[in-house]
């Protein structure tokens, strides 16, 4: 009931944040998600330090203003507080806190002040939170966010409402709450900044089906707990929901994200999301570059290598760019199948995901497993690159199987997609499940969406992890009869032929028969007419 009610409360304080935006102009604005999350984040912040100053002092939490009561404190006692600390908790000073700033909203140039708290609690904090560049420079936490305000008249008043909406209610009774929570709490924070179409570059969200599909598989009920110090990647990581499943799953302390994605936007969104999920410690791992042309996380010179790998990675794109830079033999090892040729014409349909399936293949380490959102098409296509991968992953015994998806299952995009699971210690049999009958279609603004039931998910978890072969659903093959089958991972495939039987007696037989016979009789004798009149209009025409 608790979680509920804070529930409906964020999203409130998410909404009127929204407001406020839309009152000064800049209701659907692009930078209108960077002042909804950055404040939703100083708030978050604000109230987790508020949380571990009274777990750890209790007599805090007694007094009438723990805010005044900090202040009190002497610079060595502020000290001491601070290292008692989690290590995923921001480093605040009395004037950073929202109370402090909603007692100076009537001060001349307060979106100054308010900017200038921001910015601080930045560079107090940068080793913390902020991501790196593939060039290694840092993006900070927080932006001068009333600038984005283009008339300067107007950011006093914009800074004042939005101070007075943050000190409503308080995220302290929910610190004890877990990855749920968060999970539903950010998809809202998100939900209008994640609408463009399948084929930008990592900017949409990954359906929740489909990421706990992936996580289940990787991670089986039967293994949680037991897995540690593990490394989890995502190539593509977009806002991270693949990865949060994953380390949910594995335990948040037992695992390590390492991620790399071309957008900021997408990057600061990841940040957010590990900030929200007690993942603070990967923070450094966040990369924002070009994963295919500066691939970032290495051991030495060489690409580092991961026990779990996810990725929803962009189908097409334009690389025209720094194709040729790819097709050399530095990258020959990584581009094993190929590198796609640049077309004469639709070079923004270019197959990226081809080049990011190999990067994935590549970076797995010895025994490791992925999961990766393909094409469809990609699981039977004929094509030399397509057929090389997959030729390389069931020559090396290195696939664990396919869930062939319901059409729809991204509104974004009308793509037919399958999860392509990867497994280097699996030499035994693969999994192919055709789920693509499965799901209830509905409208989801223009698009129309396919959503799978939590049996239906389960449903495909357990036959998948049980390797169970079900009529007209799954198929567990070998090796041999894949590489048999031109290297097909469709399960249709592999499904057995079903003949009919149906018991009748001779007299049965015979009178069925007979009506075949009596039928093709009263159609002999129709063509034949037929042929007749046609030829008798043939002789009929004459040269005009």
């Amino acid at each position: 009931m608790v979680t509920q009610q804070f529930e409906q409360r964020t999203r409130e304080l998410i909404d009127s944040l929204k407001a406020i935006c839309a009152v000064y102009g800049l209701g659907n604005d692009g930078n209108e998600f960077k002042i909804i999350t950055q404040v939703f984040l100083y708030k978050f912040l604000n109230d987790k330090f508020a949380f571990e100053a009274k777990r750890i002092r209790p007599k805090l939490a007694k007094a009438k203003s723990w805010e005044s009561a900090i202040a009190a404190l002497s610079a060595n006692d502020l000290d001491m507080l601070q290292m008692e600390m989690g290590p995923d908790t921001a480093r605040l000073k009395p004037e950073h806190f929202i109370a402090h700033l909603f007692g100076r909203q009537n001060a001349p140039e307060f979106a100054k002040l308010f900017d200038d708290t921001l910015r601080d609690i930045s560079i107090s904090n940068n080793e913390l939170f902020a991501v790196k560049t593939d060039g290694g420079s840092k993006i900070t936490l927080f932006d001068r966010v009333s600038e984005f305000i283009s008339d300067p008249s107007k950011r006093d008043a914009f800074c004042r409402a939005i101070i007075n909406k943050l000190g409503d209610f308080s995220f302290e009774r929910i610190f004890s709450e877990k990855y749920d929570f968060y999970a539903a709490l950010f998809e809202y924070l998100i939900k209008d900044y994640n609408k463009d179409s399948g084929g930008k570059y990592a900017e949409y969200y990954t359906p929740h089906a489909v990421a706990k599909i992936m996580a289940a598989i990787l991670v089986p009920e039967k293994v949680r707990g037991k897995v540690k110090n593990v490394s989890c990647y995502d190539p593509s990581a977009g806002s991270g929901t693949l990865l949060m499943n994953i380390a949910h799953a594995i335990g948040e302390q037992r695992c390590s994200i390492y991620s790399q994605d071309i957008s900021q936007k997408s990057s600061s969104l990841l940040r957010l999301n590990l900030i929200l999920n007690n993942l603070v410690h990967s923070i450094p791992n966040v990369i924002q570059g070009n994963t295919m042309q500066h691939p970032y996380h290495r051991d030495g010179k060489a690409l580092k290598k991961f026990d779990y790998i996810v990725s929803n990675p962009p189908f097409k794109m334009d690389f025209s760019d720094f194709r040729n830079e790819l097709d050399t033999k530095e990258h020959q090892a990584r581009f094993f199948a190929g590198v796609p040729n640049i077309p004469k014409q639709a070079v923004d349909k270019m197959a990226i995901y081809l080049l990011f399936l190999q990067h994935i293949i590549h970076s797995l380490k010895p025994g490791g497993k992925a999961a990766v959102v393909v094409p469809t098409g990609f699981i039977t296509a004929q094509s030399a690159i397509d057929k090389a991968i997959r030729q390389h992953l069931v020559d090396r015994k290195m696939l664990a199987g396919v869930v062939s998806m319901p059409s729809n299952i991204f509104a974004t995009t009308g793509t037919n997609v399958s999860i392509l699971f990867i497994d280097a210690g699996n030499k035994a049999d693969v999994v192919l499940i055709d789920a693509s009958s499965l799901g209830t279609k509905i409208k989801d603004g223009k698009n129309q969406k396919t959503l799978l039931s939590e049996a239906e998910e389960d449903r495909i978890i357990a036959t998948f992890n049980a390797k169970k072969t079900v009529e007209d659903f799954s198929a567990v093959v070998g090796y041999e009869q894949i590489a048999a089958k031109n290297y097909s991972l469709s399960a249709g495939q592999y499904f057995d032929v079903k003949i009919e039987h149906s018991d009748m007696t001779p007299a049965q037989f015979a009178a069925k028969l007979h009506g075949f016979a009596t039928v093709l009789d009263a159609l002999f004798k129709e063509s034949s007419g037929l042929e007749r009149k046609i030829k008798k209009q043939l002789t009929g025409l004459q040269h005009g």
